[in-house]
């Protein structure tokens, strides 16, 4: 027996389908991801804390889900939103309705995602809420009214802790130099690419300070993905500040390697001084065409994120450069220091899902601590 439910946006607009997974409801920010694959990945990606995903991809659920394509301990979505949710077939070890059911988390079905997408890009994003309708009460306009004001009283993200409940515990894996990770909300991918490249993770919740990352001794650091807006954090911010400057007082040679991802790229960019902004309707996908400045090589990115560094605003004098430009906008993708070993990436080099063409990021950053390994 199918679930009537509806989901009502803050612009007034309703969106009337069936429900899937949990019955609760759910609330936040909706945002879309134009990703052909990887639902499991973008559903597990703590980075969307506080937001409901509309997959552009009309066919969802083909091959089920998987423990290995996880990449968080759970679900972060609000809720997952798709024109069709298909059978799986014996590929998975689950399905996807069971697998956002036993999490608790909610889904929407059988809507016009592409007019809801269309939408999204020419207002930008739009706060929502997905409520279960009764079946006596299909298309009630009371219902629908009920889920637009809903919608209109969720909070921004700026107004939630989403880092602090998406960082997890102290954990660490491999071996071989020490790389402290400072987990605002990692993807599992990061640390695996990471040990691959002969590192010893130890992954610090982000509610650690830079004493008790630098502590540990590291031969590098790594801040990670996360969701939310950099603004809303300073104290992460403070605590970058402080591990960059420990990682210049080294001196040049001896410089301790910086990589920040995503959420990291812009926590090192609020660090040195610059601002953030919100973007129309952010970047959520795996195909978002990125340049290298110093190269000029194209390419392909997988990205989850609102918001932005402003160019304009970047301090001449701390030694940063942008290192790299989103093809589609113009915006900031990359820092990287003139003389230091600090790198960041707006975008996702660990893909999950996406391509996997900028995995070599972090070979180059494991090539800087080994450098630095070797002059200690």
């Amino acid at each position: 027996m199918t679930r009537a439910a509806v989901l009502g946006l803050e612009d007034g607009s309703v969106w009337w389908g069936e429900a899937f997974g949990d019955a609760s409801p759910a609330s936040g920010e909706v945002v879309f991801n134009t990703a052909m694959t990887g639902y499991q990945e973008i559903a597990s990606d703590a980075s969307y804390n506080g937001q409901m995903v509309v997959l552009t991809y009309p066919l969802i659920g083909s091959y089920g889900t998987f423990d290995r394509a996880a990449e968080s301990r759970r679900p972060w979505v609000e809720a997952l939103v798709v024109r069709e949710l298909v059978e799986s077939c014996r590929a998975g070890t689950g399905d996807l309705d069971a697998y956002l059911r036993s999490y608790g988390v909610p889904g929407l079905l059988g809507i016009d995602t592409r007019a809801l997408v269309r939408r999204l890009r020419a207002k930008g994003t739009l706060r929502g809420a997905i409520l279960q309708v009764p079946p006596h009460r299909s298309q009630d306009p009371d219902i629908a009214r009920e889920a637009v004001a809903k919608a209109q009283a969720t909070p921004p993200l700026a107004a939630k802790p989403l880092v602090v409940e998406s960082t997890g515990l102290a954990r660490q894996s491999g071996s071989g130099p020490k790389v402290a990770l400072l987990d605002t909300g990692v993807k599992e991918n990061q640390i695996r690419c990471l040990v691959r490249e002969g590192a010893t993770v130890r992954v610090f919740p982000a509610t650690s300070t830079a004493r008790d990352v630098l502590s540990w001794s590291p031969d590098g650091i790594v801040i990670s993905n996360g969701p939310g807006d950099p603004a809303a954090i300073p104290h992460v911010a403070a605590t970058t500040r402080t591990l960059l400057d420990a990682a210049a007082q080294r001196g040049t040679q001896r410089a301790l390697p910086i990589l920040g991802i995503c959420l990291g790229h812009q926590l090192v960019g609020r660090a040195i001084g610059a601002t953030t902004s919100r973007l129309p309707f952010g970047h959520h996908g795996a195909n978002h065409p990125v340049q290298d400045l110093r190269t000029g090589r194209v390419v392909i990115t997988s990205q989850n994120h609102e918001f932005q560094i402003d160019e304009h605003s970047i301090p001449s004098d701390s030694g940063f450069l942008v290192s790299a430009r989103n093809l589609n906008d113009g915006s900031v993708e990359g820092l990287r220091h003139e003389i230091l070993p600090i790198r960041t990436y707006q975008y996702h080099p660990e893909g999950a899902p996406g391509p996997r063409d900028n995995e070599p990021a972090f070979e180059v950053f494991m090539s800087d601590v080994r450098v630095a390994v070797a002059m200690k």
